[in-house]
This record gives structure tokens, C-alpha cells and sequence, in this order.
């Protein structure tokens, strides 16, 4: 099965050459320069977005993601910005991108970010359901329920979820925590996590999530 992303960046160069790398990875590639294109495309069968924040039109990532979500709670989102400040990074979590990549960066990272994400949303899975609480997960259709009622997660929050959910008691270190939601070959700091717990706290907060103060995170 061949994945379509989409690709909204306003450096043409840089566009033309991320859509090289992704389609020599078999993904099928779709590119926008303006954020109104890219905002009249949603709806359309996407696997993935890549959205850079700042686009030279009147319409920004925040607006496309916003867009995005009013549609699609669980397509993945990735945010690229030559801004590398922590409330950008925040900002978009909360808006519920996947990602966050700094410019410059290597289009090979990109891909590898990808790559990680696209076998975590898309994978299957023998084990059909679990429950915690008042909570169940169906992770074929990557679902939350809170008894009858369906909570949104994006799709970092729902990994993290599954971590614990399938490993109870168990202590994870953050770097353990990296590894398994965003993958190997994540470059960024282990922040992301602590930001991401929160997240998750907020949404579920009958979840017994135990803080091990300079070591991680464990679930009880």
C-alpha cells in the first residue's frame, strides 16, 4: 500500500527536495506552497501532513492544523519551523501535531521521522481491546472510550497510552519513553515527554501516571 502525504512548505527548493526523499521512501507526495491551497485540500485522502508553521500567505500551520482536526482527530501531523522556540513546540502539541522538526534539517531525518510514525498509526495489532478504569481502547481503530463517551487523542498521545496500558507497573525511563513513541531516531530532547505525560494527564485523569522524579514515568 502506497501512504499519501501532504506537504505544505513555501521554500520551493526545499519542498522539491523533501518530495524527492519521500518518494524515493514510496510515499505518494502531494506539495503545496500557499496555506489556502493546502486548507481547500482537506478532506482529501491523506496519510500524513507536513506542515511548515510560517508560509508566506495569510494562512499558517496553526490554521491548517486547526482545519485538519475539525475533520481528522487522528491523521498525523508533523510541524516544521525555522523557529526553534518552546512555545512553537508547545503550541503545536496542544493544536495535536505528532511532531515537531527544526530547520535546517536533514530530509533524511524527515523521512526516518516518517517512517516511525507511519508504523506506529498504521500497524496492526492481535490484541483488539484493552480496559483501565472506566476506560477502553480499541487499537485496530485506535479509539478511547470513557465509559460510553469517545475521547480525541492524537496519535503520540494514544502510543503513550498503549506503552503503559500494556505494560502496568512498569517503570519507563524518559529515553525508554522516546524509543517506544517516537522511535529510534528521534533527535529532539526528552522534554517532549514530560509535555506529552501532561497532555495525556489532562484528557485521562483517572489514570495513575507516577512522576519518578529524574528517571521517567510509570503507570500503576
Amino acid at each position: 500500500m502506497m501512504y499519501t502525504i501532504c506537504l505544505v512548505e513555501d521554500e520551493v527548493d526545499l519542498s522539491n527536495l523533501v518530495k524527492t526523499y519521500l518518494e524515493n521512501a514510496h510515499y505518494q507526495v502531494v506539495t503545496f506552497t500557499k496555506g489556502s491551497d493546502a486548507l481547500h485540500y482537506i478532506g482529501q485522502p491523506v496519510d500524513l501532513w507536513i506542515l511548515d508553521i510560517m508560509l508566506q500567505d495569510d494562512v499558517n500551520g496553526y490554521d491548517i492544523i486547526k482545519a485538519i482536526r475539525m475533520v481528522d482527530q487522528n491523521v498525523p501531523v508533523i510541524f516544521t519551523s525555522a523557529r526553534d522556540q518552546d512555545l512553537d513546540k508547545i503550541i503545536g502539541l496542544e493544536l495535536g501535531s505528532d511532531d515537531y522538526v527544526v530547520k535546517p534539517y536533514s530530509p533524511k531525518e524527515l523521512v526516518l521521522r516518517v517512517n516511525n510514525i507511519m508504523k506506529r498509526v498504521y500497524q496492526t495489532s492481535t490484541k483488539t481491546t484493552l480496559s483501565y478504569d472506566d476506560y477502553t481502547v480499541d487499537i485496530d481503530k485506535r479509539v478511547l472510550y470513557a465509559k460510553d463517551k469517545e475521547l480525541q487523542l492524537t496519535t503520540l498521545e494514544f502510543d503513550l497510552l498503549l506503552l503503559f496500558l500494556q505494560n502496568l507497573n512498569k517503570t519507563f525511563s524518559r529515553e525508554e519513553i522516546l524509543d517506544h513513541v517516537w522511535g529510534e531516531d528521534y533527535f529532539g530532547s526528552d522534554r517532549a515527554v514530560d509535555d506529552l505525560v501532561r497532555r495525556l494527564r489532562k484528557k485521562m485523569p483517572r489514570l495513575k501516571i507516577t512522576t519518578i522524579y529524574g528517571y521517567g514515568y510509570r503507570l500503576s
